[in-house]
């Protein structure tokens, strides 16, 4: 099965993001809307209650203090005219000692004297709730019997011993809940019609950059780099991804039009050799093994951006950065295998020259010095004088640094300590033995001749971040028998030690620091 049908297996259809944003909104407004019809049941009534109590108690205290002021009765009659018709109650005035009787005479309320019957200032008759109450006032909810209809009424004596009674109907607000819900309704049926305009436009602004960039993705999943997105001008997370995306697609093309010429390259010059079927098949399962990983998270986080999994710009960025960076590891890959393939069929040119191999083992020290004070590593390097070597420092420095990355990387404590020991001892036959010792577990016989295989990593369990390529010891193998030279690695006490040999400086050529 093909590299793009596997990726495609893991990734589903996305669903429409106009119809994501279309619900969305739909749910929101409908929520909304039942949301502000519960409220209005409960809280509407009972504000208009509570205001209305207010009204009836300052009411008796403004028409106290206009017969404590001996103001005429016209005047107090054209005030509770004013009040009736402003706070839709209806007010009667009865002064017991001269008969005088003042009413608003704004609506006739039937069974008026059974209704004011049903109040009394100790309160005996339990009928209707009792929302407030002091020495000269009591004010109650009653129910007309005649009409059903229930008012909020208020029996007071004023100072003088007059008798006022105040009644205020609740069938208006009952009228009003009844109204406003249906307002309610009505708005929110408009407001689900106008929502799905508003989202047919905003999820094409947001959705059309983003089926661009899908398309792009699914051409790059073919090996078609021809396609380019164009920004819109917005300047937001889009825009940008969509430049990131073309920066991706240019490095691939670039990193697999590279790999292709190399590929015939290598072809044309082992033509003539028995290997080269099994050097092309070897490449090739090479490259498809390692790659099917960063390929798969590429599209796995592109898709993800179209179905807006995470909408907020840090998310994005996350996705974009997370892409990017899986494009680096890939041209990274496919150099260095291109590089290894090179180095095992003897199709690289060594630059030989003499060098001095323990100034360059003590630069690689330099170099890895976070790394071994981060990982609390004791480093030892007892040569002090220089050693000139014969070979080319580039591919030794190379060698040197992938024994030190992995003696860091898999050292453990031993005694309460993790330690590196590097050696450099000449030997016998004109050679020069490099060793580098870090304490660990042994190996087991199995493991010492697996390591030297491509992708080979004895901790199974590191991540990508960490583990690195797997190929490092290839590269020493592939180095060491192009030198035709010794290499290995031998369990030690407490540890364990690499080494690799190679010969002593030509002493009739000039020496080169």
């Amino acid at each position: 099965m093909r590299l793009k049908e596997r990726v495609n297996r893991k990734i589903q259809k996305p669903k429409s993001i106009k119809s994501k944003l279309f619900l969305s909104l739909c749910i929101v407004i409908v929520s909304t809307i039942i949301f502000l019809i519960i409220i209005n049941n409960i809280v509407l009534e009972a504000f208009y209650i509570y205001n209305k109590k207010d009204i009836e108690k300052n009411l008796y205290e403004q028409i106290n203090e206009m017969y404590n002021n001996n103001e005429s009765s016209d005047s107090i009659r054209e005030f509770v005219k004013e009040q009736s018709t402003k706070n839709n109650l209806d007010v009667f005035i009865k002064n017991r000692e001269t008969g005088e009787f003042i009413a608003s005479n704004r609506v006739k309320i039937n069974n008026l004297d059974g209704m004011k019957d049903s109040i009394s200032y100790d309160d005996k008759k339990k009928f209707g709730e009792v929302l407030y109450k002091s020495e000269n006032i009591i004010i109650k909810t009653l129910k007309d019997n005649n009409s059903d209809k229930i008012y909020i009424v208020m029996l007071a004596t004023l100072d003088n011993g007059t008798e006022l009674f105040v009644v205020t109907p609740i069938s208006a607000i009952k009228e009003s809940l009844r109204v406003t819900n249906q307002v309610l309704i009505f708005v929110g049926m408009i407001s689900v019609l106008i929502s799905a305009v508003i989202a047919l436009i905003v999820s094409k602004h947001f959705s059309d950059p983003i089926l661009d960039l899908n398309g792009i993705a699914k051409k790059m999943t073919d090996l078609d780099f021809s396609e380019k997105y164009t920004p819109r001008n917005n300047d937001d997370e889009l825009d940008d991804l969509g430049k990131r995306i073309n920066i991706l697609s240019d490095t691939l093309e670039h990193t697999i039009s590279e790999l292709k010429a190399n590929n015939d390259e290598l072809e044309r010059d082992i033509k003539e050799k028995s290997k080269i079927e099994e050097m092309r098949t070897q490449f090739i399962s090479d490259v498809s093994h390692e790659l099917k990983t960063p390929i798969a998270l590429i599209q796995g986080y592109a898709e993800g951006l179209i179905e807006n999994v995470n909408n907020d710009d840090e998310s994005r960025k996350f996705y974009a950065e997370v892409i990017l960076d899986e494009a680096d590891k890939m041209d990274k890959l496919v150099k260095q295998l291109l590089e290894l393939m090179k180095l095992e069929y003897g199709k690289r040119e060594f630059n030989n020259k003499n060098f001095d191999i323990v100034s360059l083992i003590r630069e690689d020290i330099r170099k890895c010095d976070v790394m071994i004070k981060e990982q609390n590593i004791d480093i030892s390097f007892e040569n002090n004088e220089p050693i000139n070597v014969f070979a080319d420092d580039f591919y030794i420095e190379q060698v040197v640094t992938n024994y030190l990355t992995n003696a860091i990387k898999y050292s453990s404590e031993v005694n309460g300590k993790r330690a590196i020991a590097i050696d450099v001892v000449e030997l016998p036959s004109n050679l020069v033995r490099v060793s580098v010792f870090n304490t660990g577990k042994n190996f087991t016989e199995d493991e010492m001749k697996a390591i030297w295989g491509r992708f080979y990593k004895v901790d199974s369990s590191r991540n990508r971040e960490n583990g690195g390529t797997g190929i490092g010891l290839s590269f020493v193998k592939a180095v060491m028998n192009n030198y035709k030279q010794k290499y290995g690695v031998q369990n030690k006490k407490n540890g364990v030690e690499f080494y690799f040999e190679m010969e002593k400086a030509h002493e009739t050529l000039t020496e080169e620091a």
